[in-house]
């Protein structure tokens, strides 16, 4: 049974470092994790030369190709009819990255074959995730 769904898009960065205009983008589904989604963008692509992933709600993602979501760090909207805008807000700057909604649609949808939307709490692991918080505050 597969738990976790990995996809590679590519992604046009507006706000970001001059000579970078596409990038490969990986978008992670891990049923471990039910209510978020990761999207890691490749050293090249950051000001810090590493790798960066950001992790936000499945459903920022899913709301922000209708209409625009999101009040924080992270913000989705659909840009036109094909392409769908997500912001990243971070102290050092702001990063806008244009999708292709299409791919987005197509990772969403793979990502509720392993999880539902609506049943995300019955794959959570109360246990583990209260024993990760204790041994973090020890």
């Amino acid at each position: 049974m597969i738990t976790v769904i990995e996809q590679a898009v590519q992604a046009r960065l507006v706000a970001t470092a001059p000579k970078v205009e596409t990038v490969p983008v990986t978008l992670c589904y891990d049923r471990a994790d039910p209510f978020a989604v990761r999207m890691a963008f490749p050293a090249p692509a950051t000001l810090e030369g590493i790798e960066i992933s950001w992790t936000f709600a499945r459903e920022l993602l899913e709301c922000g190709l209708q209409r625009p979501s999101g009040h924080g760090d992270v913000r989705v909207r659909p840009y036109d009819a094909e392409r769908t805008t997500v912001e990243f807000h971070a102290p050092e700057g702001v990063a806008i990255v244009l999708m292709t909604t299409a791919d987005l649609q197509h990772f969403l949808e793979r990502a509720s074959t392993v999880v539902p939307p609506g049943l995300e709490h019955l794959y959570l692991d109360v246990d583990h995730s209260l024993a990760e918080l204790l041994r973090g505050s020890r």
